[in-house]
């Protein structure tokens, strides 16, 4: 097994910021730029009557892998919480981080960029034992990518996240961005010009600097 020449830890500010949507497209826009990509989501927890689709689906239909090599059969939790709240709800063991750790493969090839998702925040409980922040600090992966809305809450949400994160190298994603709406733009310059933050408000942008 080979460690993708590039890995990359996708951690949010919080829940439904996007992180599985933003790792799809930047895998696809990464595949279109002839790059070898593939995602990994280690755990998963959710509600299968709200969801057409889980995160490892979606992430396996945009770079093309079977769904559970992206995801491990063991790692669904059909329960929205945390992964560790989930599997004692289901009555089940969570693993502990070195578990989770052990258990992500890559493709025997290897390939140009690894996408490593979380769940939650960075400091939602992933593993019996750890969070996402010690998810990616564990694998030592070379980048974190950090989605977060960029509406109202930004500016705490991201400095929490990035702290957190230190010493790894952050480049913060802010998602669903619009330059005509003031506050976005207010908060993309607050971050980059006042606390000197890396931040791209483009998933194709993202994905041409990773390239």
């Amino acid at each position: 097994m080979t460690r993708p020449e590039l890995l990359v830890g996708v951690c949010g500010t919080a829940t439904e910021v996007g992180k599985t949507w933003a790792s799809a497209r930047l895998a696809q826009a990464l595949l279109g730029a002839d790059r070898t990509v593939a995602a990994r989501k280690p755990l998963q927890s959710f509600d299968p009557d709200d969801f057409a689709s889980t995160d490892a689906e979606a992430l396996a239909a945009a770079t093309g892998e079977g769904v559970h090599d992206v995801c491990p059969e063991p790692g669904w939790y059909p329960v929205a919480m945390a992964p560790p709240m989930a599997a004692a709800a289901l009555g089940r063991r969570c693993p502990t981080l070195a578990e989770v750790v052990a258990g992500i493969t890559w493709p025997a090839g290897g390939v140009d960029v690894g996408l490593v998702e979380t769940v939650g925040g960075v400091r939602s409980p992933l593993a019996d034992d750890g969070d996402s922040r010690g998810l990616v600090r564990a694998l030592d992966v070379d980048l974190v990518v950090l989605v977060a809305d960029a509406g109202l809450g930004t500016i705490d949400a991201v400095r929490s996240g990035v702290d957190a994160l230190a010493p790894l190298p952050v480049v913060v994603l802010l998602n669903r961005f619009d330059e005509g709406d003031d506050l976005h733009r207010r908060n993309w310059e607050w971050l980059v010009q006042r606390d000197g933050f890396d931040v791209v408000v483009d998933v194709a942008e993202l994905a041409t600097r990773l390239g």
